[in-house]
């Protein structure tokens, strides 16, 4: 696991790495659930949506009338250099509506020199002035945006801040104080519960499909502190940084990509969890980047068995693997073969949770770490860093679309 470089690429349908796609081959693919319940469940939609009840709707129509007018489509435009083509070739650049040729572009059969790139999102407001979240990979090549809501009015937005470690970005539209805005959840949901999807799939307008939380703390990257909730929805592109609701309607995820070996939406969905969303915004809102604590070293979740080689009692900690070159590690005097066990005096039971309190540290801060070294119990201090930006590596399909 990789502290320097915690996090992977949701590049516009990147083909998934080939480990997953080996395993997607084999496993069979979970469906969304259909829009109504099981019979049996005989839970009012009305208690549902007022009081919280998570125990399953009759239907889902109450609660996806109490949250429509939060969901908003967002729409980025921008220009690209045209690629090169041979003079036989035809210039149809995919769908009209997605990529059209620049003002610039010369006629006679002559390729254009640019091209205008329309990118479909989706995405929620968190506050009645307008503050809305999307995804930062849908706005990552533009300072603005423009915002369809649920009633089909257009506002132009401006981009506060983007993550893309995180892949939320922070939106702004101004002059109005009474836009319908989602709470997100204080509580993580549990697997099992019903989660409601609401997006703008294929760029088709406003949608909502339903299904269950499949599972919680996803790590779909080695080494990365980034844990997604899987959710058993469909989800499309075009829905990426759209809410995934629980049945209170609070949000409980921001729908952000898919594993899939065929592109669609038959594959598994993952939300990037409301407490993450939490966590960074503050950031985005006051100084449009997140910044996090760093201190170059590689590790990894210590278990049994290399517990027994190292001849130690404990199976919990973090085992450092490498330490980066003239990194604050090394420069502490960490070594490759030290387990950390705690992080200013707080226990730690694997690598993530590492990775997660090394981030949450202001860069600059002194940070004590407890560690067992050559069998013998130790401790340091590390001087922080700044975590660099890093690309992702490509995991996984992104929900924007052009």
């Amino acid at each position: 696991m990789v502290l320097s470089n915690a996090g992977f690429s949701r590049g516009r349908w990147a083909q998934t790495g080939a480990a997953i796609a080996s395993v997607l081959v084999f496993a069979s693919v979970a469906h969304a659930q259909d829009m109504n319940s099981p019979a049996g469940l005989a839970t009012s939609v009305h208690r549902v949506a007022e009081t919280g009840d998570r125990r399953g709707p009759e239907g889902f129509a109450d609660i996806a009338e109490k949250v429509a007018s939060t969901v908003i489509t967002v729409v980025v435009t921008s220009k690209r250099a045209a690629p090169k083509r041979l003079p036989e070739q035809s210039f149809e650049f995919g769908s009209p509506d997605r990529e059209r040729e620049g003002a610039d572009a010369p006629d006679q059969g002559r390729p254009p020199k640019s091209l205008e790139s329309v990118t479909f999102g989706s995405g929620f407001f968190i506050s009645a002035d307008g503050y809305a979240v999307t995804s930062s990979h849908i706005v990552e090549d533009s300072d603005t945006a423009d915002i369809r809501t649920s009633d089909n009015k257009i506002y132009s937005a401006k981009v506060v801040g983007k993550d893309a470690l995180s892949g939320i970005a922070l939106i702004k539209i101004d002059g109005r104080s009474d836009f319908s805005y989602a709470k997100l959840a204080d509580q993580p949901p549990r697997t099992g519960e019903w989660v409601l999807s609401a997006g703008n799939a294929f760029g088709l307008g406003g949608a909502v499909t339903a299904g269950i939380v499949s599972a919680r703390e996803r790590e779909i990257e080695p080494g990365s502190a980034q844990a997604f909730i899987q959710i058993g929805a469909q989800i499309n592109r075009g829905d990426s940084g759209g809410p995934s609701f629980n049945t209170s309607g609070e949000v409980i995820g921001v729908n952000s990509f898919i594993v899939s070996p065929s592109g669609g939406s038959t594959g598994i969905a993952f939300a990037i969890p409301a407490e993450t969303v939490k966590a960074v915004i503050p950031q985005l809102r006051d100084k449009g980047i997140v910044t996090r604590g760093w201190m170059g070293a590689q590790v990894q979740s210590l278990t049994s068995e290399i517990a027994d080689s190292l001849g130690i009692k404990t199976v919990e900690g973090a085992i450092v693997a490498r330490v980066q070159n003239n990194g604050p590690a090394a420069k502490a005097g960490l070594k490759s073969g030290d387990v950390i066990t705690a992080v200013a005096g707080e226990p730690i039971r694997n690598s993530k949770e590492l990775i997660e309190k090394i981030h949450a540290k202001a860069p600059g801060s002194s940070v004590q770490l407890a560690m067992i070294r050559q069998g013998r119990e130790a401790s340091l201090n590390v001087s922080l860093g700044r975590l660099p930006d890093q690309p992702r590596t490509g995991l996984g399909t992104g929900l924007g679309t052009k």
